[in-house]
């Protein structure tokens, strides 16, 4: 004979795979919070900015005249800014985006050094939509055309 009658058996069950199902979604918001990389315009960073060490992201337009190679050769510092003329400036080890050049668009993600300048680990180079890949850009429209037509051959 069974100690749990059958209706309180289902009970149990649907009461254990709720708490189950809720410490799931707890975990997991807690593993994205965690992982999650907050977004800041250069204004934003300046008026109130991150814990130093904590992972975000920079965005905004690289001023022009403030890209410079450090001595090793691989660092970059430039200046990101914004319209409402906050300026933060940026330090960056590695290799950078072919779209990557003074006065275009750029979100930095990294973190905030103690001595305020913003430490980038990856940058990602942002283009207008008068964008033009280098091999099209001494083509006239006729000669693009072409192109565009013989790569598309063969893949319908």
């Amino acid at each position: 004979m069974s100690l749990i009658k059958p209706k309180h058996q289902r009970l149990v069950l649907v009461a254990l795979a709720l708490v189950a199902l809720v410490g799931a979604a707890l975990m997991a918001a807690w593993a994205l919070r965690n992982q999650a990389s907050y977004f800041y315009l250069p204004s934003q960073m300046v008026a109130d900015p991150p814990q130093p060490g904590q992972a975000v992201r920079l965005g905004g337009m690289v001023e022009t005249g403030s890209l410079r190679t450090l001595a090793d050769g691989v660092t970059i510092s430039f200046v990101v800014g914004d319209d409402k003329g906050a300026r933060v400036p940026v330090r960056y080890s590695g290799i950078t985006p072919d779209l990557f050049v003074e006065g275009s668009g750029v979100v930095a993600e990294g973190s905030l050094g103690a001595d305020g300048t913003f430490v980038a680990e990856s940058l990602l180079a942002k283009h207008d939509e008068n964008y033009v890949p280098r091999e099209l850009q001494e083509m006239d429209e006729h000669q693009a055309a072409k192109m565009a037509e013989e790569t598309t051959v063969g893949l319908e």
